[in-house]
């Protein structure tokens, strides 16, 4: 098989380990030269050799995203060093899994400017960028949990909820200026990542995502189409569907439902001294790849997510069956 015709260059942050790395190595393997933001050398390295591998161009930037100036920098670096940055993706987070009122006010301050501050930051210097080229495309990676709150991630959901109605004012921003900039949000269901097995964590046992539990590849994909078709937001995943309308329709229902389920549901059987480190406060050394450690409960792929990677064909499909429907009438009549 061939090389992919070239598409342009790609931020992506948090690009070293988990859905990130999944990303990179999509972006890579569709024509993308990616440059890559993460505080980890070695997941740098890797995420670099991955592209590389690909045929693409690679650039690995150290970078802590919840730094304004150190981002800015970072994406000056790329345009310098690739071209015109055509395609910017938030992705870095962190979490701090506990109830609430253990988490200290350093630990809450620390996951807010990763994961909400660090999209600030990322969307900040893309569009600095892309506004006066008048082109571009920056995808947020949200997720369930910015519509609806879980037990022991606080933190996290609230920046969910945060990266929620600051897209939607950035959009609208965007257009009031006419511009051809798009901003899009594509939220994601529980996924085998490696955050579970470095997330700080007062649990007893070793962290789990929510089920059902997705493979990041399978989500990476659709963060990839979503960069070749801008749409302003994508639900992935049945169960992201169902939390989202759920919780629309009965709140109050879904509160003593994960009040009774949330915490357990969180926690595997494993001890917490499996994991692998803290990366709260710095990276965890090594490249730990895209996968955690739920590889045999994972899904590669679910009924919804081929259809809405599917959705243009069967939206054809269905026109043209339309069109054999109407045809069959008119010539009963």
């Amino acid at each position: 098989m061939g090389r992919a015709a070239h598409r342009g260059v790609a931020v992506v942050t948090g690009g070293s380990a988990g859905l990130g790395r999944a990303v990179v190595r999509e972006l890579a393997g569709r024509g993308w030269d990616v440059a890559v933001l993460a505080r980890g050398a070695d997941g740098l390295a890797g995420a670099v050799a991955d592209v590389e591998a690909a045929g693409r161009r690679a650039l690995a930037l150290p970078c802590d995203v919840g730094d304004a100036e150190a981002v800015d920098s970072a994406a000056s670096r790329v345009e310098a060093t690739l071209g015109p940055i055509e395609l910017w993706v938030n992705n870095a987070m962190a979490s701090v899994f506990a109830p609430f009122w253990e988490v200290s006010p350093a630990d809450y301050d620390r996951a807010t400017r990763t994961t909400y501050y660090g999209y600030v930051n990322g969307t900040r210097a893309a569009l600095a960028r892309m506004r006066p080229r008048d082109r571009g495309a920056v995808i947020q990676v949200g997720s369930a949990l910015a519509f609806r709150g879980i037990p022991l991630q606080a933190a996290y959901c609230g920046a969910k909820h945060a990266i929620q109605g600051f897209t939607e004012s950035v959009v609208t921003d965007l257009l009031h200026e006419g511009s051809a900039v798009t901003v899009s949000l594509v939220h994601m269901p529980g996924m085998n990542t490696t955050q579970f097995g470095w997330v700080r964590s007062n649990l007893p046992r070793h962290p789990q995502p929510v089920a059902p539990i997705y493979q990041p590849e399978a989500c990476a994909a659709v963060v990839a189409d979503v960069a070749e078709r801008p749409r302003r937001q994508t639900w992935v995943g049945e169960s992201t569907i169902g939390t989202i309308l759920g919780n629309r329709i009965a709140a109050p229902l879904l509160d003593r439902y994960l009040a009774r389920t949330g915490v357990s549901g969180q926690q595997s059987d494993a001890p917490r001294s499996e994991m692998v480190g803290d990366y709260l406060d710095e990276p965890v050394p090594g490249d730990h790849g895209a996968h955690g450690p739920f590889d045999d409960q994972a899904h590669a792929g679910s009924p919804q997510i081929w259809a809405l990677r599917h959705r243009r064909q069967l939206g054809a499909g269905a026109l043209g069956l339309g069109a054999l429907l109407a045809a069959g009438l008119l010539r009963r009549r």
